[in-house]
């Protein structure tokens, strides 16, 4: 699998396929391991944050979520990327979880948000074995919490645990149950929301054109304008940077 680094994170070229192909084998193995599904405000915070960043860069595979990545793996190089973005890459692997019949666990949203996600996947997906699903706390759990929550997630025998706590904290989470966790765990950020209806997402042609985060910008705008107004610039800038300084060692 090739990789390409953007600023100081690694993106994984892949693609939905190879991205299920890769989540079977680790789920069938048993690998304690976590995915990162990265857009630029997860590259951003990688940027602002080394200790985010090792979390991110340790993950098994790291996929180019938005379309600005998806441009900039293409200008590194990897001609034909395509968006693996954490919603839609939950949809493909509920199909293959349905079909292969590995069971899942959802962790993150509220009581209310899990069961009508659960409703909406069973409807769209028949054979889906949902083994269990929890919504923690909002607040940063104890230790002895974070053990009860994998000793729950064990009993259900789910090998692969949607995790829905938002950027970065879903990520922290996935990184101290490595090794302890014997499962695979998915960052799906804000997928329980669009996937439970509570939330609308950005309409397709805004999606494929990389304006999805004006739509969003738009229907939380508090909540949300720092992370585009100040990190899009930013990332556009530092992106243009290492493209000069590509092209200078290349022409030397």
């Amino acid at each position: 699998m090739s990789a390409r680094q953007i600023i100081n994170t690694r993106i994984d070229a892949t693609s939905y396929e190879d991205a299920c192909d890769r989540i079977q084998t680790w789920a069938n193995n048993n690998t304690s391991c976590y995915i990162v599904a990265a857009n630029v405000h997860v590259i951003m915070s990688c940027f602002w944050s080394a200790q985010y960043g090792q979390v991110v860069n340790g993950a098994a595979l790291v996929t180019p979520d938005g379309m600005p990545l998806v441009w900039a793996m293409r200008l590194l190089g990897v001609k034909k990327q395509s968006r693996v973005y954490g919603p839609d890459l939950m949809l493909a692997w509920c199909d293959r979880a349905a079909k292969t019949s590995i069971p899942i666990y959802l962790y993150g949203g509220t009581e209310t948000m899990l069961a009508k996600l659960q409703h909406n996947l069973k409807q769209q997906f028949p054979g889906l074995i949902i083994a269990g699903s929890y919504s923690p706390p909002f607040r940063s759990l104890t230790p002895e919490e974070q053990q009860k929550d994998i000793d729950r997630i064990h009993a259900t025998d789910a090998k692969v645990v949607f995790v829905a706590l938002g950027c970065p904290k879903q990520e922290y989470w996935m990184a101290r149950v490595q090794g302890k966790l014997k499962a695979v765990a998915i960052g799906v950020g804000a997928a329980f929301s669009f996937h439970s209806g509570e939330v609308s997402q950005a309409p397709r042609w805004m999606m494929k054109i990389g304006i999805e985060w004006l739509y969003r910008l738009v229907t939380e705008p508090k909540r949300l304008w720092r992370r585009y107004l100040i990190n899009n610039p930013v990332f556009l800038l530092l992106f243009t940077l290492q493209l000069l300084k590509k092209a200078s060692i290349t022409n030397k």
